[in-house]
């Protein structure tokens, strides 16, 4: 049998997007942590995120709460008719 390849089905960008999406309120270090990257890429992701318009971020103390703009399309054209929201219903169950 071979070793596993490293490559997944949902990208760091769709797993940080589902977390800030029921967490609300998490830091760059807890999600990095919890999906065994850098917090340097969290950080990156989440700017990438904020920039396109599929989050949006509120500085509450000194922690950042973040809204995730559910409607948005999926980005890659053959799935623009898919919305996030519904890649992240997808990505609950499987978060159980």
């Amino acid at each position: 049998m071979s070793p596993k390849s490293p490559w997944t089905f949902v990208t760091n960008h769709g797993a940080v997007l589902s977390i800030l999406s029921h967490e609300g309120i998490i830091t760059a270090d807890e999600i990095a942590a919890r999906l065994r990257i850098t917090v340097r890429t969290v950080r990156r992701i989440i700017s990438e995120l904020e920039t396109e318009g599929y989050l949006e971020i509120e500085k509450i103390g000194r922690r950042n709460s973040y809204q995730v703009n559910r409607h948005r399309p999926l980005r890659r054209e053959d799935q623009r008719e898919v919305a996030i929201e519904d890649l992240l219903e997808i990505l609950k169950h499987a978060e159980h």
